[in-house]
């Protein structure tokens, strides 16, 4: 029987050997390999780490190829440099793609928008199924950092438009959440198949994860959870802020755990300081030890930005996983929805600090409830979070 040769374009994922929980690697994984040859190709420079990846570190246990195409890097995930770098690996891409052996499809994660460009077009000239699965929504997430009105839509008008055609061009779309691929939908009246897997975790592994990394403390400490980026998006804040409240009125015994690194860190970090707020900033820590902390906190929270484009994002899906309570600030209608149909916690009008101490003071003085609340996650968990399930979809999806 011929193969059929797959390929995965995605410049921001992690390599089977680093540390992280990527989506890629584990939808390849699912992939039948007698029936396709699969390569995945993403970039020499890692998002994550900021830095060139030293190395291909290709064991015997891959089945399938890894290309590492050359891309300049960037310091700062808002700046100049990160486009140029883009546009650069983009054209290595294009490049890598015109002289390799013609595929039946390609699997290309959203953004970049520069990689995506050159893959659709790529795809089109030469008749290739095109699937795009969107992890986020550029320009949308930038306006987050430079939201000056009017002017903001007249500078972002390219990349919008570039989106719009990206979407447009795509046979097949998968997205993180519905509201990302409804986005697609809205330029793209042609498309196959139309699918919603949120990013998840692979529920096994998290629980093996918890088991050999769980903390117990004997202390009187109650720990709130923050994992995730420490940047425009994140609110870190406000949380500082409503911890402060509850410290004013003789809660003292709160910690905040801030798990993640980003360029604000330094900031939150300062604040913290001058707020006399409580909070243990970990900085990134490798997926096993992640786990270990979280599952050791007692709530965790979903402080996103006022006007963020962030849909259903990896932290809620490893604090289902962990079951913990569970409260949010975030817009996103999705996500709102999921926490009062599953009763997993508390929806909080965004910025609204008095409110967000309030429910963490319910949380704090109810242990009955969080057990509830935190049980109920983790059964969201299992039922739409955890990938050995859910990504059968995009599995199928691909091989049919």
């Amino acid at each position: 029987m011929n193969k059929k040769k797959l390929v995965v374009v995605a410049n921001f994922t992690k390599l089977p050997w680093e540390n992280g929980n990527s989506r890629f690697p584990y939808i390849i994984n699912q992939i039948d390999k007698e029936k396709f040859d699969v390569e995945l190709i993403t970039s020499s420079f890692s998002h994550g780490e900021k830095k060139q990846r030293e190395s291909l570190k290709i064991t015997n246990e891959l089945d399938y190829k890894v290309t590492l195409l050359y891309e300049l890097g960037y310091r700062k995930n808002v700046s100049l440099k990160r486009f140029a770098s883009h546009k650069a690996f983009a054209q290595n891409v294009q490049t890598y793609l015109e002289q390799m052996e013609k595929p039946d499809i390609i699997y290309c994660a959203v953004p970049s928008l520069d990689v995506a460009e050159v893959s659709a077009k790529y795809a089109k000239a030469n008749n290739i199924r095109f699937i795009i699965d969107i992890q986020d929504l550029w320009p949308e997430a930038f306006k987050m950092v430079f939201n000056v009105p009017i002017i903001s839509n007249i500078i972002f008008f390219p990349m919008m438009r570039r989106a719009n055609k990206i979407y447009s061009m795509a046979d097949d779309i998968v997205a993180v959440s519905n509201t990302y691929a409804d986005r697609a939908g809205l330029v793209n009246k042609n498309y196959n198949n139309k699918l919603s897997v949120f990013l998840g975790t692979d529920l096994e592994y998290f629980d093996k994860c918890k088991k050999e990394n769980e903390i117990v403390y004997n202390d009187n400490v109650f720990r709130i959870a923050y994992i995730g980026t420490l940047g425009h998006s994140y609110n870190i804040k406000c949380v500082i802020d409503s911890i402060k409240i509850l410290k004013e009125k003789q809660i003292n015994n709160i910690l905040f755990v801030v798990m993640g690194s980003g360029p604000l860190k330094y900031e939150f970090e300062k604040y913290a300081k001058e707020n006399k707020v409580n909070v243990e900033f970990t900085g990134r820590l490798n997926y096993e030890e992640m786990v270990g902390r979280l599952v050791s906190c007692e709530i965790a929270v979903n402080p996103i930005s006022k006007g963020a484009a962030q849909s259903i994002i990896n932290k809620v899906g490893d604090y289902a996983a962990a079951g913990l309570p569970v409260v949010s600030t975030q817009e996103c209608i999705e996500y709102k929805k999921l926490v009062e149909d599953y009763r997993i916690g508390y929806n909080i009008e965004n910025q609204d600090i008095n409110d967000l101490a309030n429910k963490i003071e319910v949380l704090y003085k109810d242990k009955n409830l969080r057990a509830r609340l935190g049980k109920n996650n983790r059964k969201l968990a299992e039922e739409k979070f955890d990938r050995k399930k859910t990504y059968i979809e995009i599995k199928n999806l691909i091989e049919s």
